[in-house]
Order: C-alpha cells, then sequence, then structure tokens
C-alpha cells in the first residue's frame, strides 16, 4: 500500500522550504560558483552603500551655493564639483548591480538547472502507483511554475530582503547622527507601517494567489486531457462539450485573477499613502528646522533625495516579500513531488543483478492495488531457464500484474518472486528491468521518429542494429518504404501509426535491448492474422536461449509453449502443456473451446 502522506492547502515551512535548495547555490564541487556568490554580494552591498552617500553630495553643492557670499566664483565651481560626485557615485551604485547580474547570472541558471533535473530524475524514481493515480496536465504545470519560481527566490533572498534591510538600517543610522533623532523615527516609523501593511496584506492576498493557481492547473489538466485523447474526441462529436467544459475553467480562473489583480490594487495604494505620509512628515519637519536657522537649507534636498531613496528599497522589499510569498505558494506542490518517497525503495544493501540463468519463479505471491481488492492470492509457479512459458486466464485474473510485479514496479504483500534462485528485493530496481524486455499490450510512443522510437530500446545502437531488429519484428520493409524512411514523426503518443505498427515498433525495440527475460504481454493482439503469423515466428526466434514469459488472451499463440499456467481469480487453476491441459478438461480446456467456437462462427459470417 502507498505510504500515507500529510495534506494541506497552506504554505508549508515557509522560507525554511526553501533551504533543501540552498546546496544548489552553493555547490561544493564547483568553487567558482562560490567565488561569483561571493563577488556578487560584494557588489550588491557596495552598490547600496553608494547609492545612499550621493544625496549628501547635493546637500553639500546647495549649502555652497546658499551661503555664497565671499566666495563668489569658487562656490560655484565648488558646487559643481560636487554634483559632478553626485552624479558619478549614483553611476557607481548603478553600475554594480549589473555587475552582480553578471557574476550571479551563471550560478542562478546553473541551480534552476541543477533544481530542476532534480525534480525531473525524482518523478521517474516516484513509483507506478504514483503516476497512475496523477494526471499529466496538472503535474507538469506545477513542476512548470515550481522551476521558474527559483531562480527568483535566490536572487530576491540573497540580494534583495538582506541587502535592504542594511541599507534602511544605514538610512537610520545617517539621519540620527547627522540631523536629527526625530528623523531616524520617522524612518523607522515608515519602515515599520510599511512592512506591517505589505505582510498582513500578502497573507490576506495568498488566498486569492492560492485559488487562482488551483483553477488555473484545473484548466490546463482539462485541456490537455481533451488534447490528449482528441480521437476520443471526434468519435463522440463532443467538441462542443469539450469547448464549454475548458471556457468554464478559465471563466473560473478569470474570476479568480481579477479578485487577485483587485487585491493588489488596494494593497498598492495603501503602500504608496504610507510612503508619502513619511515623505510629507520628513520634509515638513526639515523645512520648519531650517524656517528656524537650526539646519542649513541643503539639508531639504538631502533629507528629500533620501527619502525618495528609502522609496525604492522599500518599494522593493514590498514587492520582493509578496513575490516571494507568491513564489512559494507557486512551489508548494513542487516541494510536496520532491518530498514524495518512493513506494519501492533499493534494500541499503542491494546489489547488481547479473542474470545467470535467467530462472524466475513466483513463491505464494499475495498482491493487491487497494486493500479491500487482491489481484494475487498465494501465486506460485516457475519458469525454467530458458523456457517459453505461457500465462492465460479470463480477463482481471491477474496476467498483466505479473510483469509489473516482476520488473518492481509494486511490491508484493507476502511472498517472494525470484530471479536465479533469489528475491529481486535484494538487488537494484535498475538492474532488474535491465534484466526484463517488455512488449506491453498497450503501446504508447513517443513523439519522435520511427528510428528513435526503436533505438530507445538500447541509446547508442548502430543504425545497423536498429534495422536488424526492426526487420525481425516485420517493420523494417514498412519503415523504408514510408517517404521520410527512420526519420519518419510518429506523432503524439505515436497516433500516426496503426495498432498493428506500434506494436510492431515496441517489440523492435524491446529486441534491441536483446534481454536475457522476456516478457510479452499481449504482444501481437493489434495484429492481423499474417502479421501475427510472421511476428509469431520472429518471436520465436528472438525467445531462443531467453527465458520467456508470454501473457496471451488468444490461445492459439501459445500452443507451442514449453508450459502454460491457467489463473483464475489471482491463484494457479491449473498447469501443463497445450495437450496435456487439454486432456484435464478444465478451465484451459474451456476457454480454449470457446476461443474456437467463436472463430468457426466468425468463419461461417
Amino acid at each position: 500500500m502507498p505510504p500515507d502522506r500529510a495534506t494541506g492547502d497552506g504554505p508549508r515551512g515557509g522560507l525554511k522550504a526553501v533551504l533543501p535548495l540552498l546546496p544548489h547555490l552553493w555547490p561544493k564541487d564547483q568553487p567558482g560558483f562560490r567565488l561569483r556568490v561571493v563577488g556578487a554580494l560584494i557588489a550588491t552591498v557596495a552598490g547600496q552603500l553608494a547609492t545612499v552617500a550621493a544625496p549628501l553630495f547635493i546637500e553639500e553643492a546647495v549649502n555652497r551655493l546658499s551661503a555664497g557670499g565671499s566666495l563668489g566664483e569658487q562656490a560655484g565651481v565648488l558646487a559643481m564639483g560636487l554634483v559632478i560626485g553626485y552624479g558619478l557615485v549614483r553611476l557607481i551604485g548603478a553600475a554594480l548591480p549589473q555587475l552582480r547580474e553578471v557574476w550571479f547570472t551563471k550560478v542562478g541558471q546553473a541551480a534552476t538547472r541543477s533544481v530542476a533535473v532534480e525534480t525531473f530524475a525524482h518523478l521517474h524514481e516516484l513509483s507506478l502507483r504514483f503516476h497512475l493515480e496523477r494526471r499529466t496536465g496538472g503535474l507538469s504545470r506545477i513542476i512548470e511554475r515550481g522551476v521558474k519560481s527559483i531562480d527568483f527566490l535566490f536572487r530576491f533572498l540573497l540580494f534583495n530582503i538582506g541587502p535592504t534591510l542594511v541599507q534602511l538600517a544605514i538610512i537610520a543610522v545617517l539621519f540620527g547622527t547627522r540631523y536629527a533623532s526625530a528623523f531616524a523615527g520617522i524612518a523607522i516609523a515608515t519602515v515599520a507601517a510599511y512592512f506591517l501593511f505589505t505582510l498582513t496584506s500578502t497573507e490576506w492576498r495568498l488566498k486569492f494567489r492560492r485559488e487562482m493557481n488551483s483553477l488555473d492547473t484545473s484548466a490546463n489538466t482539462h485541456a490537455v486531457d481533451a488534447l490528449l485523447n482528441y480521437e476520443t474526441v471526434k468519435y463522440f462529436t463532443n467538441e462542443a462539450y469539450e469547448r464549454e467544459r475548458y471556457d468554464g475553467a478559465m471563466k473560473s480562473y478569470q474570476d479568480a485573477a481579477v479578485r487577485s489583480n483587485l487585491s493588489l490594487a488596494a494593497v498598492n495604494l495603501g503602500q504608496a499613502v504610507i510612503m508619502n505620509v513619511g515623505l510629507v512628515a520628513a520634509l515638513a519637519l526639515v523645512s520648519a528646522r531650517v524656517a528656524a536657522g537650526e539646519m542649513q537649507v541643503g539639508a531639504i534636498a538631502a533629507i528629500s533625495l533620501i527619502m525618495m531613496q528609502l522609496y525604492q528599497p522599500l518599494n522593493i522589499l514590498g514587492f520582493a516579500y509578496r513575490e516571494i510569498k507568491q513564489a512559494l505558494v507557486d512551489m508548494e506542490k513542487m516541494f510536496d513531488l520532491l518530498a514524495e518517497a518512493p513506494e519501492v525503495k533499493d534494500a541499503p544493501d542491494a546489489t547488481h543483478l547479473e542474470v545467470k540463468t535467467g530462472a524466475v519463479a513466483f513463491e505464494n505471491v499475495t498482491f493487491g492495488y487497494e486493500k479491500n481488492r487482491t489481484i494475487l492470492d498465494g501465486l506460485s509457479f516457475e519458469a525454467a531457464p530458458g523456457a517459453f512459458v505461457a500465462i492465460v486466464g479470463p480477463t482481471g485474473a491477474g496476467k498483466s500484474t505479473i510483469s509489473r510485479l516482476l520488473n518492481r514496479f509494486y511490491e508484493p504483500q507476502a511472498g517472494r518472486i525470484l530471479i536465479d534462485g533469489e528475491d529481486v528485493k535484494g538487488f537494484t530496481q535498475q538492474s532488474v528491468r535491465a534484466a526484463i524486455g517488455v512488449v506491453p499490450q498497450d503501446t504508447v510512443l513517443f513523439n519522435d521518429t520511427i528510428g528513435a522510437n526503436i533505438a530507445y530500446g538500447r541509446p547508442g545502437a548502430a543504425q545497423e542494429e536498429i534495422e536488424r531488429a526492426a526487420d525481425l519484428a516485420a517493420i523494417g520493409d514498412f519503415i523504408r518504404a514510408l517517404p521520410d524512411g527512420w526519420e519518419t514523426q510518429v506523432g503524439e503518443r505515436g497516433l500516426k501509426l496503426s495498432g498493428g505498427e506500434k506494436q510492431r515498433v515496441a517489440i523492435a525495440r524491446t529486441i534491441l535491448k536483446n534481454p536475457p527475460i522476456l516478457i510479452l504481454d499481449e504482444a501481437t493482439s493489434a495484429l492481423d492474422a499474417a502479421t501475427e503469423r510472421a511476428i509469431q515466428s520472429a518471436l520465436e526466434r528472438v525467445s531462443e536461449g531467453r527465458t520467456t514469459l508470454v501473457i496471451a488472451h488468444r490461445l492459439s499463440t501459445i500452443i507451442g509453449a514449453d508450459r502454460i499456467h491457467v489463473l483464475d481469480s489471482g491463484r494457479l487453476a491449473e498447469a501443463g502443456t497445450h495437450e496435456e491441459l487439454l486432456a484435464k478438461g478444465g478451465l484451459y480446456a474451456e476457454l480454449w473451446e470457446k476461443q474456437q467456437d467463436a472463430q468457426h462462427r466468425v468463419a461461417a459470417e
């Protein structure tokens, strides 16, 4: 059974959830990247110090000019120099963040790629049950939004939040020491009010963002499902129905997006009010002190510029906080994916499977996909090394489940599965699957060329090997006759090919893999009689010297099997050769008679 996992709609762990991502930003094996991060931090802090210091040049210039008197032309020259200095310091303050971008961009992009690859790889490690219970459209959307938010989080956490707070501290100290503690009080009060308002209003807005994300995922899932099932939609002429469903989903998303944008406008207005109140208060105080002769007139310009300078990091702080919180919402589901534990895990001491004889055995195996539904009930059977063994039985008897258990997509609740007399739980999953070749009943191809789909059985195989595998699967001549030959595109899930053509591609892919154990799960079910005979002959040649398990519905395809195991309700009902089972007059003989009668009726028609 799948492990229990907590569910919830709220943010998980706040910023602590980002900590597992930080090693990607500070990689142990990349000292050059670490130097880039340190350089970017230094450039950021130096740039902000320069930006805060720049208004002091203007203050001194205004004081020089307002003094006038005996200084005359000298005051004007000095003031001009101070203005030029102001421009240069501001230029430095603007240039250093760009230098930071030059240094950090490579690190940020590499970290984003690393996390994306880790998430992608983790999804492939998760159990088959997880993927069967997930909807592809929603899953891809979760990953897309989560990965895109990573670079943003790195940048703002490292280069905006911390340095901005440092800059605010510098401004408060400057006001208190150079002017008066009242100015520092105004600055601190403005910052506190701004931050408190931003914090509370952003928390209030999160419910709108979360609702919008949920509806966006739902709309995308509807769209992907409808497009993946294009033929089914056409068969039932349900284009209008799908359009209305998608329109309904998009209408819900539209309403949620409007609510989210209106709430953002309200937050922005509140922030502007707080900042302008703080600016007016500071200017009113400095104007009163200048009028009283307690401060020079240049202080008006300096404090005005510093307060405006204060506005910019505060604005960035509010934006950064909102976006970080929203990015964390976007990453919630991706964090859940990264935290998802595989249902099937390799043992700590698992070894690599090296198949010697290829003997396969099930010993009292009990398994069910759900707790209240048993599929295999104490099943035991053997496949001798190099034997051609068939597994048959009525629909729902558990035939295809055998393939999934042997490949370790699931673990049995009881019993053992053996290869060469050893429990497969003692081997790594990758090595077990590498030793087994499967031709499934339902073949799904990649949206790539027909040659690439065959080569997927063994990436890096030579073209001659690919063509030989295709010839053995009786599809080589068909491919060569196509206008684009091996470069023919098969379309989404292979929809440009017929069912029989797709199955032959799957057979060729498995032949190319060249595994010591073969599983043919209704491998010829989509083929016509002539092609089926040709492929049966090819499969017989390929299976020589290999242990082959054939899961079959049409009994005529397994007459020559070394041994036939007949399943019924997850149990082994009987076993023997074709002749022995017919002579017993049991379930196999009953199934054989029914199929023969059906064939005779079809022939008579």
